[in-house]
């Protein structure tokens, strides 16, 4: 029987898709961080990685590695984004950002303005100024003016993605908010 420490090497620089059925979460974790760099090719398992492990910081990581996939994993990625896990629901959210879909926009913008966790608000926040589009501006101005410092921060960040007389004053009164974590980054 091979030790964790040959696993992990075994995971890190072999195949880690034989790893994927590993009963252990942590080792399945890591091969499914290592299918990273198989890219598209380890679309299919990853993809069902994120939806039937039982362990949510395995289907976690399989929706962050699914986000560097690009294009072909938005169905993949999207499908997570009702997940029972917050972690699983704030990685989807990331990698929709990542991908860039516009079609992510208005689950975005809803799930920016009235999820329950503030981790998955700031994530779709952040997603939005990714994507860029121009759907998102009245959310993120509104983000700017209200609510936690956090959420504040990463609306101010993505409004850099946008120009327009609104974004500068929003930007501007940014400078002079009560927290300095936004007033640094404004």
């Amino acid at each position: 029987m091979p030790t964790d420490r040959e696993i992990l090497e075994t995971v890190s620089k072999g195949d880690p898709t034989p790893h994927l059925t590993d009963p252990r979460p942590e080792i399945r974790r890591l091969a499914v961080a290592a299918c990273a760099s198989l890219g598209p090719a380890a679309l299919e398992p990853i993809s069902n990685m994120a939806e039937s492990d039982p362990d949510e910081r395995v289907r976690a990581e399989a929706v962050e590695v699914l986000g560097g996939f690009g294009e072909p994993a938005y169905e993949a990625v999207s499908t997570r984004c009702e997940d029972a896990s917050i972690s699983v629901v704030e990685a989807a959210t990331t990698a929709l950002g990542e991908i860039g879909n516009p079609a992510a926009v208005p689950w975005l913008i809803a799930t920016a303005s009235d999820h329950e966790s503030a981790l998955v608000r700031e994530a779709a926040i952040a997603a939005l100024g990714s994507i860029g589009d121009e759907a998102a501006l009245p959310t993120l101005l509104a983000a700017v003016r209200e609510g936690k410092p956090q959420i504040r921060r990463r609306a101010v960040v993505a409004l850099t993605a946008f120009d327009g007389p609104e974004v500068e004053a929003a930007l501007t009164t940014a400078r002079l908010d009560r927290n300095p974590m936004v007033r640094e980054v404004a």
